[in-house]
């Protein structure tokens, strides 16, 4: 691709995820990105020939604009809709720009849902992690896939807000029609400076993947990790 992404060396679990598309999903299957910033995730998912719903709800990251970088400096930034054109790629993404917890649920079914470290913001602490859970599980046809990295509590502060969980606390919301896949976890590791954390920082992160009504024998299923 000839633009990157502002947070394109970030660690992720994204390649889990899409290896498990490609197994469970159609070619051309319909993937939302909950969180979809600048398109680290949309763009990928985009060029490998999928239709994606990109929810965001912030400006910059959607127009883009100016940004404080590590160093002390400012640089202007390309937001995802210009970055899609530039790839050729805005014809396959459908654009929500709106509050994923604000209003009703969204009513667009999909093959497959993704989101990135979303819920520890702040901005999404003024309703319960089960919430944000729930809205995204609502999105998701049965036969489909449930993607979510997330941080895992480092601070004493952060056990105190349930938005920091783990794969164990997490899996208690896929019950009934739920399969969880596959659970991950990181050890704590320092991550370098980068937009939003313009100091080196410490993180710890988890991994959960779960299939509603799993159309695959439960030979093919992933376990636990």
């Amino acid at each position: 691709m000839r633009t990157q992404s502002l947070w394109e060396h970030t660690l992720t679990f994204f390649p889990q995820f899409l290896a498990t598309l490609r197994e469970r999903v159609a070619p051309d299957a319909t993937v939302a990105v909950v969180g979809a910033s600048d398109g680290k995730f949309v763009l990928p998912l985009a060029t490998a020939g999928y239709r994606v719903l990109a929810i965001e709800r912030d400006a910059l990251s959607l127009h883009g604009g100016e940004v404080s970088l590590p160093g002390d400096t400012r640089a202007h930034a390309m937001g995802l809709i210009d970055r899609l054109k530039l790839e050729g790629l805005y014809d396959q993404v459908r654009l929500a720009e709106e509050d994923f917890l604000h209003g009703a649920p969204l009513n667009i079914p999909c093959d497959a849902i993704w989101t990135s470290c979303s819920w520890h913001y702040s901005a999404n602490h003024h309703r319960p992690l089960a919430e944000f859970v729930d809205r995204m599980q609502r999105l998701v046809r049965p036969g489909g896939l449930f993607g979510a990295e997330f941080m895992m509590p480092v601070e004493k502060r952060h056990h105190l807000v349930e938005h920091y969980t783990s794969p164990e606390r997490l899996r208690h919301h896929f019950v009934g029609d739920w399969d969880v896949l596959l659970t991950l976890r990181t050890n704590e590791f320092t991550e370098r400076a980068h937009i939003g954390q313009l100091k080196d920082h410490t993180h710890r992160m988890g991994l959960l993947l779960a299939a509603r009504t799993s159309t695959l024998p439960h030979s093919y299923r992933k376990k636990d990790s």
